[in-house]
């Protein structure tokens, strides 16, 4: 994966500020004008992930997040997250972290709140995934920015 181009964010620091200190860390300080800057990464878009095969999972979330008012923008970030996350796979389980499923749940078994079948059921784990990334994020592509950022979301 390409690394990302930073991009820089100046701050306005508003009224001038004092501080007393002795002549000679004063003379070593001295500033008449002190900027301050925040290196921001450049989240880019997300590939097109293109239409999916009905019946798969992919196609299942297609579906909920267009039913959320997302557009096909906000699928594609879906698709990298989850892509990098898990492949899509149901049953994808990181032993190291207890992560499991499509979204990768800590532990899986978040995914209850969804229903039952939460461990086999793409649908009920995309349900959870979902909601998990509305409530954290906004949408997916607020979770795919904190993931290129972090390497996890």
């Amino acid at each position: 994966m390409a690394e990302e181009e930073p991009q820089l964010t100046e701050f306005d620091s508003g009224p001038a500020q004092s501080v007393t200190a002795s002549e000679e860390v004063a003379q070593a300080f001295a500033r008449d004008v002190i900027k301050v800057s925040k290196i921001v990464p450049l989240v880019r878009q997300a590939p097109a992930a293109g239409t999916p095969d009905p019946g798969t999972a992919q196609a299942i979330a297609l579906e909920m997040v267009l039913a959320r008012g997302w557009d096909t923008g906000q699928y594609n970030c879906l698709v990298s997250l989850w892509n990098k996350e898990s492949h899509w796979n149901v049953y994808a389980h990181n032993v190291g972290s207890g992560a499991y499923g499509i979204p990768q749940a800590v532990p899986g078994s978040k995914m209850a709140s969804a229903g039952a079948d939460w461990a086999t059921n793409p649908r009920t784990q995309i349900t959870w995934g979902l909601g998990y990334i509305q409530g954290r994020y906004t949408n997916p592509c607020g979770a795919w920015a904190k993931s290129q950022s972090s390497g996890w979301y």
